[in-house]
């Protein structure tokens, strides 16, 4: 297997004042086809790391290595670049634009290409397809639910088939069947295509999906646990790590079973 993602020795400090090191030497790798989350109490780093890894931050010390490529190394245009193509996004608030169609917003990262319309048009139809979201495509945000709305993300994310999807609380906003919805279809699209996932989670049914968890707590790994073939007491090693863990009562809200 190939890793897609390196991080090395990774340190964020924030300088000010009084400066703050919200990573300490966090190292981990995750390879071709991964499904993994990273879950922590408020505060722990989960979202500078994922800022880090989404290129929209950069490293104190240390490297981020996506497809051996290290990204903060890059500037302006070719980082934008690089971002476009390697990378896909998925988050809580959908990020969807208004003005335009399911569809429109779908193909975006083809138009920004330059796909060929016939090629952009196919790859629109196997996707919504897989999804099950075919029928919403003329529809606009305001039609349609909040898990549709988080699927056509997904879709949106992973259409041009990018190295690594990075997904931030992906069923923060959604109820439980919605949720449920939106992780049935990361899985299928994890499975089917191979598509290497990342995904920031305070919810541990959520992140029974995943392949294995990095706990991550005052900036440091703490602890990684790996799923077998029952989903269910993976979940409750979840929790388990969770309680280990501790942090603020609201950080275990989330939990739907």
């Amino acid at each position: 297997m190939t890793e897609v993602l390196q991080v090395k020795q990774v340190n964020k400090i924030y300088e000010g004042k009084s400066p703050f090191q919200a990573l300490s030497n966090v190292s981990f790798q995750v390879e071709t086809g991964e499904f993994i989350g990273i879950m922590g109490p408020s505060g722990s780093g989960k979202t500078t790391l994922l800022n880090l890894i989404s290129t929209i931050d950069f490293p104190t010390t240390g490297e981020v290595l996506i497809n051996g490529q290290a990204p903060h190394r890059l500037g302006g245009s070719s980082l934008a670049q690089f971002r476009r193509k390697q990378l896909g996004f998925i988050f809580q608030d959908f990020n969807l634009l208004d003005t335009l169609t399911m569809g429109e917003n779908i193909i975006l990262p083809l138009v920004l290409e330059k796909v060929h319309p016939k090629e952009t048009n196919y790859a629109l139809q196997a996707i919504a397809e897989k999804l099950g979201i075919s029928s919403i495509l003329n529809k606009r945000t305001h039609e349609v639910s909040g898990g549709q709305k988080q699927r056509a993300a997904i879709a949106r994310a992973i259409i041009h088939k990018p190295s690594l999807l990075l997904a931030d609380e992906p069923t923060g906003n959604l109820d439980s069947k919605s949720a449920k919805d939106v992780l049935v279809a990361m899985q299928a699209m994890n499975e089917q295509q191979q598509a290497t996932m990342l995904m920031v989670t305070h919810d541990p049914l959520a992140a029974s999906y995943c392949h294995r968890i990095l706990f991550i707590k005052d900036g440091k790994l703490f602890n990684e646990i790996h799923r077998g073939s029952n989903r269910q007491v993976f979940f409750q090693q979840i929790i388990d790590a969770l309680s280990m863990l501790g942090g603020d009562a609201n950080d275990l809200s989330t939990i739907r079973l």
